[in-house]
């Protein structure tokens, strides 16, 4: 939290919480920061992620030690206990519904989904596994919900990627769109819908999935469920996380996972050439990432009751255009600009508005790009530059076949060369 911004923490009452892929970017540091709210805290994960590294040959930027081991050094700290629980919620259906009907949390938050675009777009096994897991694992979960009984509060994490990403000259709202249409006898009638999706990759698209199956579920069987649309996350620590190195959160610097705006500051960090990918006139929304623990925790504390509709937060604090984030980069850090092309099938340029009234509402103060926090973030990359392998930084996921002819693989040219 930056120097001299207060904290406006709100003490709920001690809740039993499951956090489903809880080893991961926004999973852990979510588990600690609740944990020291006073929950008992329950991570279930089946490591994916760690197995998805060594199939790519990258490591975190930030060194991870296994996750029994970080769970230890926190309980060391704060006498504070994380459960640890390995399990793959996309395959495990009978153990996962055998775990809730033992345990019965009083809430659950879903973050168990392969969450990157690119991954989801290497290829048409790396599609595949990206609809399975995100959506079995989804559906299995409010299955298990449903046939056990529980009256769990489920928060899952999805993204404003939903919306897609084109310029219709107003402001997104927080999921649900008031519509007007004629009846037979030529009377306009109001409705309320889902904000139209337009996913822009595989991974998007098991996002908009599940979408529906929250809107079934919960007017079906009643289930509480808050969906949040979250913007790109950029930073590495949040107040917890920063107690001891060994509880310090993944940082992802490749061209599959790393987020566009950490990318840009390790590639400073390191000398590299900023990769902006087509124009750069792509406008993102963003979020820090102690911002987004700090979401999950206002989301548990307005949670909807049984029979309300999916409650829907747009989770981002600012929007900016991609050029201009690494032109300012640039200005900080003197790293150059290189413009490549662009391996998404995407419109070269968008504007993006965005509401986001209701976590300000419930307290969030937001942390924005003006902070400081940028320079941190470039610390953590020079101190841990060594295990960068700079042959890994490129972005060469493409969307189709043709934009894969075309996809820069090498932005150094003959300095390219591995330093881990």
């Amino acid at each position: 939290m930056p120097a001299g911004k207060k904290s406006s923490i709100r003490k709920e009452r001690p809740m039993k919480i499951a956090v489903l892929g809880g080893d991961g970017f926004c999973g852990w540091p979510t588990s600690l920061h609740l944990s020291e709210q006073g929950h008992e805290i329950h991570i279930i994960d089946n490591l994916s992620r760690r197995w998805i590294d060594t199939e790519l040959g990258v490591q975190s930027l930030t060194p991870m030690d296994s996750i029994q081991e970080r769970c230890r050094i926190w309980k060391t700290l704060t006498g504070n206990e994380l459960h640890f629980h390995l399990l793959d919620l996309a395959k495990e259906y009978e153990r996962l519904r055998q775990w809730l009907a033992e345990e019965k949390p009083d809430a659950i938050i879903h973050f168990a989904e392969q969450r990157a675009a690119p991954y989801s777009m290497k290829s048409d096994r790396h599609k595949v596994y990206t609809v399975n897991n995100n959506v079995n694992a989804t559906h299995n979960l409010l299955t298990a919900m449903v046939e056990t009984g529980i009256d769990a509060h489920l928060v899952h994490l999805g993204t404003m990627g939903v919306y897609g990403y084109s310029s219709v000259g107003a402001a997104i709202p927080e999921g649900y769109l008031d519509v007007e249409i004629e009846n037979l006898e030529g009377e306009k009638k109001g409705l309320e819908i889902l904000y139209p999706t337009k996913p822009g990759s595989v991974y998007h698209m098991t996002k908009s999935l599940d979408q529906i199956l929250f809107q079934f579920y919960a007017q079906n069987d009643g289930v509480r469920i808050t969906d949040l649309h979250q913007g790109i996350v950029w930073g590495t620590h949040t107040d917890q996380t920063r107690r001891h190195e060994q509880l310090i959160n993944r940082f992802d610097y490749d061209g599959d996972y790393g987020t566009v705006l950490n990318r840009f500051l390790i590639q400073a960090a390191i000398d590299y050439p900023l990769t902006v990918h087509g124009t750069g006139g792509q406008t993102r929304a963003f979020i820090h990432l102690q911002d987004s623990v700090r979401c999950i925790e206002l989301a548990l504390s307005d949670a909807p009751k049984a029979g309300d509709r999916v409650k829907i937060f747009n989770q981002m604090t600012e929007t900016h255009r991609v050029r201009d984030l690494a032109e300012m980069i640039a200005r900080m850090t003197g790293a150059k600009v290189a413009y490549l092309p662009n391996p998404r099938k995407e419109a070269e340029a968008n504007d993006l508005i965005v509401k986001n009234e209701q976590f300000l509402a419930l307290g969030l103060d937001p942390t924005t790009l003006q902070e400081g926090l940028l320079d941190e973030v470039v610390e953590v990359a020079k101190k841990y530059a060594h295990r960068i392998d700079r042959s890994r930084v490129p972005a060469v996921s493409a969307w189709t076949k043709d934009i894969a002819k075309r996809v820069e693989t090498d932005p150094e040219g003959k300095r390219l060369k591995s330093v881990s």
